[in-house]
C-alpha cells in the first residue's frame, strides 16, 4: 500500500510563524507525522508548545499575522496547504472538522445556538432546514444536553461554560467529517459528561472511520483515546510513539518531566514534581535543543546543536541526546502530611440555600441552584467540590464570598457571622416552624462585606472574563495592592507583582500585556496571581487549574500546597478532575442538583464511595495508564437529569438511580455519618 492510501492525513516539515512588533514568533518548526482512517493521535505539551498552532495550520485557519513558511500538509496525498479559500471552506466542516478550545469566543453571540448548529448542516448537506432541525436536536442530545428543542433558541451567553462546550462539539461532529481535531475538548467539562463526550467520539470514529488529532494537556485523556501520541515542545516534536510506549517507556526527559506532573491514584501523598523553569520564549530560540535550559540533565552537545530524531524502540522515536549517551537520572518527590494542626473552623456554612427567579410568563419559578447544604472548613485545610455541571459548584463559591446575595442560610468566618437569615433548625436539620407552618425567625446578620475581601479571595473558572481587557498584566495583579493599600512605594509594588508573576510561571517581559495576547492557560495564571497578592486566609479555586497543561498545572497544585503549608490559608478546591481534587484535598464533597451528597475525608472517598453517584463520578475518571484504561469499567447512568426548575420531590438522583425506592420519592435523606466522618445522604446505603 503506498503512502498516500495508508494515511489520511501527512504533516511533513511544517513551519508556522507569526510577526509581531517584538519580531518573528516561530511556533512550529519542522512538525512531521501521519494519520491513519480510523486511528487517534494525541498531541501534548505545554501552552505555548505549537499544538493548536500545528492544528490550525492544517485547516488555514491563523490569525492575519500567521503564515505557513513551509512544509506540506497532505490530505489524501494531495497538498492542501496550497489550496485557496474557496477550497478550503469546502474542506473545513465536510472533510476536517475542529473543536475549539475557548467556546464562548467561538460561537457567534448574536445567532442563536439553533442557528450556527444548523448553518453548518445546510452548508455541507442536502438537508432542508426541517432536517437540518431534526439533526441539531439529535446533536444537541448526543452530546449530553438537556432540553435541546429549547437550547435551540438560546444565545451562548444564556449556557453556561460546560454547556457551550457541548455545543461546540455538537457543531463539530454534526456533518461526520473525515477528520476530527479536537482542541482541549473536554477542559470544561466535568468527567460523566466527559466521559460520555469522549465515548461519543469513539462511536463515532468506530461508525464513519473517523481519524481524530486529540489536542490535550489532560494526559488521562491521551491515554484513554489515542493510539499513537506526539509530544511538543517549542514547537518541535521531541517524542513520538504509541500511547503504551509513551507512558511506560518516556524516552525524552520533557516527556518524563510531563509524566511526573500529573497526580496518580495510587499515591497521593506525594507532592507532584513540576518542570522547574519557564517555557521557552519562541522569539529567541536557541540554537540547539528547546529544552535545554529545563532539562537537569542537560550536556555541553544540548547547548550547540538540535538532536536529530533517534529510534529507541519499534514505531518509537525521541530527539533527545541522551538516547545516544545512554545518560538516566531519576528522580522522586518528597511526601508531604495531611494532617491539620488547628482542629477550630474557620469557615461554617449551614443550611445554605442560593435560589434564583426565572420568570415563566405571568408567574416567578425560583431555580433552587444551592438547595440547604452544611460544610466546614478548618484553617489550612482544603475541601475539594465535585459534581456535574450545573450542580451548584461555582454558584457554592460566590455566594460565600458575596458575590450573589444568599437566600437563606448562614455563613460564618473566622468566628465572625457574615449572613445569617434566621431561619432556625433542629438538631435532625429540620427547619423549625409555627403553627400556621411558617419558619420560626432569630436574629438577622448581613455585615458590609469590604473589609473580609482581604481575606477572602476567588480563583474564577473563565479566565478571559474575569480579566479586565483594558488592563495591563502589572495593574490587573496589582490591584487588590492599590485597593489595599499593601506597599509603601512604586518600587515595592512592582517588586511584588514580578514576584507573584514569577510564582505563577510568568515572566517579567508579560508585565505590560494585556489579557488577549496570553493563551487561556497563561490568563488563568495571571487570575490567581490577583488572587495571591493580598495573603488571603481562604481561596475558592473555581476550575483554577483546568486550563492548564499537566506542568504548569503541577507547579500550580504545588504552590498552592506550599502556600498552604507556609500561611495556613484555605482551600475550597472545585473542580471536575476528580484526580487533581483527590491530590490536592483533604476532604472532598460531591454535590448533585444544589444537594449534598456525600462528604469525606479524601483518600476514604476514593477508597470507599458510598453514595450511587458518587461511585459514578469515580468510575468515569480518564487514568493516566493505557492498560488500566482499558480494563476500567464506567458506570452507566440511566434516566434523565431532572430540570432545575421541575426538580422531583425527594432525593434529586433517584430519577438516575438504580438503587431507588419509593422511599427516595418522598423525602430528601440528611447527611449522616457513617462512620470516621464520611458523610453520606443517601437511603439506601
Amino acid at each position: 500500500m503506498s503512502e498516500e492510501n495508508k494515511y489520511i492525513l501527512q504533516v511533513k516539515d511544517l513551519h508556522t510563524s507569526f510577526a509581531t512588533d517584538a519580531g518573528e514568533v516561530r511556533a512550529v518548526n519542522g512538525v512531521s507525522f501521519n494519520l491513519e482512517p480510523g486511528k487517534t493521535l494525541g498531541i501534548v505539551g505545554e501552552s505555548g508548545s505549537g499544538k493548536s498552532v500545528t492544528s490550525y495550520s492544517i485547516m488555514q485557519i491563523l490569525a492575519e499575522t500567521g503564515k505557513i513558511t513551509g512544509g506540506e500538509v497532505l490530505y489524501h496525498g494531495e497538498d492542501i496547504s496550497k489550496w485557496n479559500e474557496k477550497q478550503m471552506q469546502k474542506f473545513r466542516g465536510e472533510k476536517c472538522s475542529i473543536i475549539f478550545q475557548d467556546p464562548m469566543t467561538s460561537l457567534n453571540p448574536v445567532f442563536t445556538i439553533g442557528n450556527q448548529l444548523m448553518e453548518a448542516i445546510l452548508l455541507h448537506t442536502d438537508k432542508d432546514k426541517k432536517q437540518a432541525r431534526e439533526r441539531a436536536i439529535e446533536m444537541l442530545t448526543l452530546v449530553g444536553v438537556n432540553e435541546p428543542e429549547s437550547r435551540l433558541k438560546q444565545y451562548p451567553h444564556e449556557l453556561s461554560g460546560g454547556m457551550r462546550q457541548r455545543v461546540m462539539i455538537a457543531m463539530a461532529l454534526v456533518c461526520e467529517p473525515d477528520i476530527l481535531i479536537a482542541d482541549e475538548p473536554t477542559t470544561a467539562l466535568d468527567v460523566t459528561i466527559q466521559a460520555q463526550i469522549l465515548e461519543l467520539m469513539q462511536d463515532l470514529q468506530k461508525k464513519l472511520g473517523m481519524a481524530i488529532i486529540m489536542v490535550t494537556h489532560d494526559l488521562g485523556v491521551i491515554a484513554s483515546m489515542c493510539d499513537e501520541i506526539i509530544v511538543m515542545y517549542g514547537g518541535r516534536v521531541c517524542e513520538r510513539g504509541t500511547a503504551d510506549a509513551i507512558f511506560y517507556h518516556p524516552a525524552h526527559e520533557y516527556t518524563k518531566g510531563l509524566l511526573r506532573s500529573i497526580p496518580k491514584a495510587d499515591n497521593m501523598n506525594e507532592k507532584l514534581i513540576p518542570i522547574g523553569g519557564t517555557p521557552i520564549n519562541l522569539l529567541q530560540m536557541p540554537e540547539g535543543c528547546a529544552f535545554c535550559p529545563r532539562c537537569e540533565s542537560a550536556m555541553k552537545i544540548c547547548l550547540k546543536q538540535q538532536p536529530a530524531e533517534f529510534r529507541v524502540g519499534e514505531d518509537h522515536l525521541a530527539s533527545c541526546w541522551m538516547n545516544v549517551k545512554e545518560i538516566y537520572e531519576a528522580q522522586e518527590g518528597g511526601s508531604m502530611s495531611s494532617e491539620k494542626k488547628n482542629n477550630d473552623y474557620l469557615l461554617e456554612v449551614e443550611h445554605l440555600k442560593q435560589y434564583f427567579p426565572v420568570h415563566q410568563g405571568f408567574s416567578t419559578i425560583p431555580l433552587k441552584a444551592v438547595d440547604d447544604i452544611s460544610f466546614a472548613i478548618r484553617p489550612g485545610e482544603t475541601l475539594g467540590l465535585v459534581g456535574e455541571s450545573g450542580c451548584g459548584k461555582t454558584t457554592v463559591g460566590r455566594t460565600l464570598l458575596r458575590l450573589y446575595q444568599p437566600t437563606a442560610g448562614k455563613i460564618t468566618f473566622d468566628g465572625k457571622v457574615l449572613f445569617d437569615s434566621g431561619e432556625q433548625y433542629d438538631e435532625n436539620g429540620k427547619m423549625i416552624v409555627d403553627a400556621n407552618g411558617k419558619p420560626v425567625m432569630g436574629k438577622k446578620v448581613d455585615v458590609n462585606m469590604m473589609p473580609y475581601r482581604k481575606e477572602m479571595q476567588m480563583v474564577f473558572q473563565d479566565p478571559y472574563s474575569s480579566l479586565n481587557p483594558r488592563m495591563t498584566v502589572e495593574d490587573i495583579i496589582g490591584e487588590p495592592l492599590d485597593v489595599h493599600k499593601l506597599y509603601r512605594n512604586k518600587k515595592e509594588r512592582r517588586e511584588k507583582i514580578l514576584d507573584l508573576m514569577e510564582l505563577v510561571g510568568l515572566n517579567a517581559e508579560h508585565a505590560m500585556r494585556y489579557a488577549h495576547e496570553f493563551s487561556g492557560g497563561q490568563r488563568q495564571r495571571i487570575g490567581i496571581a490577583r488572587a495571591l497578592a493580598v495573603n488571603p486566609k481562604f481561596i475558592v479555586c473555581d476550575e483554577a487549574v483546568s486550563a492548564l497543561d499537566v506542568s504548569i498545572q503541577a507547579q500550580v497544585v504545588n504552590m498552592f500546597e506550599e502556600l498552604q503549608e507556609k500561611l495556613g490559608v484555605a482551600y475550597l478546591f472545585i473542580a471536575h478532575d476528580l484526580l487533581v481534587v483527590h491530590h490536592i484535598s483533604d476532604r472532598i464533597a460531591v454535590m448533585y442538583l444544589g444537594k449534598m451528597m456525600e462528604i469525606a475525608d479524601a483518600d476514604e472517598l476514593n477508597a470507599n464511595p458510598i453514595h450511587p453517584y458518587t461511585l459514578s463520578l469515580l468510575s468515569a475518571v480518564p487514568i493516566p495508564d493505557p492498560e488500566t484504561a482499558r480494563k476500567s469499567h464506567r458506570i452507566v447512568l440511566e434516566g434523565d437529569v431532572p430540570s432545575p426548575l421541575k426538580m422531583p420531590t425527594g432525593c434529586p438522583f433517584r430519577t438516575r438511580c438504580k438503587y431507588a425506592t419509593e422511599k427516595c420519592g418522598q423525602e430528601m435523606p440528611q447527611l449522616t455519618d457513617r462512620g470516621n466522618g464520611h458523610m453520606v445522604a443517601c437511603w439506601n446505603k
